[in-house]
């Protein structure tokens, strides 16, 4: 890698086999957006050498790959987990992934984990913020945090439709406000569960700068130290959040970087455009309003982002 060119966190992919199992099973307009996008290599490629970016790493986006029936969730899982280890086989230089895992069947995502970072060498795994109303603190999930703590191996998390969805959203699509709350939902259930704490090598990646984090944090102590659950052994849900990597996807400027700035600091924080997803057009101009922005002291926002990065993900520091 160079200095300026960023590498992608946050990119997604589609086969036409996972749109005609979400279509299946009733995700015709997935999280209320008006339909299903198209994904192409090419195409990403060429916009990638547009956009200056050096390597996008790759993940199934929501509604994620399990829809009510776990041998099912688990063929899907492993074909899209295949279908994104062979993208990346033929451009290892250009195209990272994060393997999908069958949430919330635990033993489904034990059996693929050790598929995907064994087999298929992926570059972390990726999960929902809930998964049927199933937030990440449940205690279910206890071994599989248990052996991605041992693996050390980064957890992409990518927000989704909470609950009830259809009826707090108004009729608008949910990853206008209710992906980033889902988010702080699903950053608040791992600390209070002690999550954060019990299994301190997975590095967890949060998307949209942390979304309401940077607002919410300090609330949520409070309200940990009044519902009696702060402890002297553990820090602050501040200082725990602090330690999360978060993505710049979405609108990052002119207030969500500078609001996560001041609340967790930069020191791990990446690029993520949020392809497919988001439009070319959307990501030129964020591209064009984080190269506009204020820089930070001594750098640039791609450089820092990328410098980051390498820390998180080493083979992508050695193909630089």
């Amino acid at each position: 890698m160079t200095s300026s060119a960023l590498v992608d966190v946050h990119a997604h992919f589609l086969t036409p086999e996972y749109v005609a199992a979400a279509h299946a099973a009733g995700h015709q307009a997935p999280d209320g957006m008006p339909g299903w996008p198209t994904w192409d290599a090419e195409k990403h490629l060429t916009l990638m050498d547009r956009w200056g970016i050096a390597t996008s790493l790759l993940s199934i986006s929501s509604p994620g790959t399990h829809f009510g029936d776990d041998d099912a969730a688990r063929r899907l899982t492993r074909h899209v987990n295949d279908t994104g280890a062979e993208i990346c086989r033929a451009r290892p230089d250009r195209f990272g992934h994060f393997a999908s895992l069958p949430l919330p069947d635990v033993d489904g995502a034990l059996g693929e984990l050790a598929h995907a970072v064994d087999d298929l060498g992926c570059d972390g795994v990726t999960v929902e913020t809930n998964t049927a109303g199933v937030y990440l603190g449940d205690p279910r999930y206890a071994p599989l945090w248990a052996e991605l703590d041992r693996r050390r191996t980064p957890v992409f998390v990518h927000p989704t439709s909470p609950p009830q969805a259809d009826a707090i959203a108004s009729g608008r699509p949910r990853p206008m406000l209710e992906f980033l709350f889902d988010s702080a939902r699903a950053v608040s259930d791992l600390a209070f569960a002690d999550v954060l704490q019990q299994y301190p090598a997975i590095p967890w990646i949060f998307t949209h700068g942390g979304g309401v984090l940077p607002l919410l944090a300090g609330r949520m102590e409070l309200f940990r130290g009044m519902l009696g659950a702060a402890r002297p052994d553990v820090p602050p849900l501040p200082e725990q959040v602090s330690r999360l990597w978060f993505d710049m996807a979405g609108t990052p400027f002119p207030h969500q970087i500078p609001a996560l700035d001041r609340a967790f600091g930069t020191e791990r924080l990446l690029y993520g455009s949020d392809y497919c997803w988001t439009p070319p057009a959307a990501v030129d101009a964020q591209l064009a309003g984080i190269d506009a922005a204020p820089q930070p002291a001594g750098t640039t926002w791609r450089a820092l982002t990328t410098g980051n990065c390498a820390r998180l993900f080493p083979r992508l520091a050695r193909l630089g």
